[in-house]
């Protein structure tokens, strides 16, 4: 049996082996054939694939969102230090977005009621936060 040899430089050389030695052989270039068809399905290449878009974030990003994180965590952790109502208080203020003015004619007070609250929550978690 003749087996057939392409060197890297293309130049071609042929070799007489056993039956038994050939069929071997070829066997062997067989299932490294099918090995390497199976690593390509579960595989792929990185170079196919956008690097700054959706798949993987920039490095920039990624800083910024895990200081993003941690900012959210210490607010978090401060915003348990206040009190129910204070809480409350800022949740209207802060997070529905409601004027200063609209809170004082629910709860019955001045303004200058609901700025002077504002005033010690933020000096409270200002104590936390630096």
């Amino acid at each position: 049996m003749k087996i057939t040899y392409e060197f890297v430089t293309g130049e071609v050389s042929e070799a007489e082996v056993d039956e038994r030695l050939g069929g071997m052989l070829l066997d062997l270039d067989r299932q490294q054939e099918n090995n390497d068809r199976k690593e390509t399905r579960r595989h792929f290449s990185l170079n196919g694939m956008d690097y700054e878009g959706e798949l993987f974030a920039s490095a920039e990003d990624t800083e910024r969102a895990v200081e993003h994180r941690e900012d959210m965590a210490r607010l978090h952790s401060a915003m348990e230090a206040l009190s129910p109502s204070q809480r409350e208080l800022v949740e209207k203020v802060y997070f529905e977005e409601r004027k200063i003015t609209d809170i004082a004619r629910e709860e019955g007070v001045s303004e200058a009621a609901i700025r002077n609250r504002l005033k010690k929550i933020y000096s409270r978690l200002k104590k936390f936060l630096i």
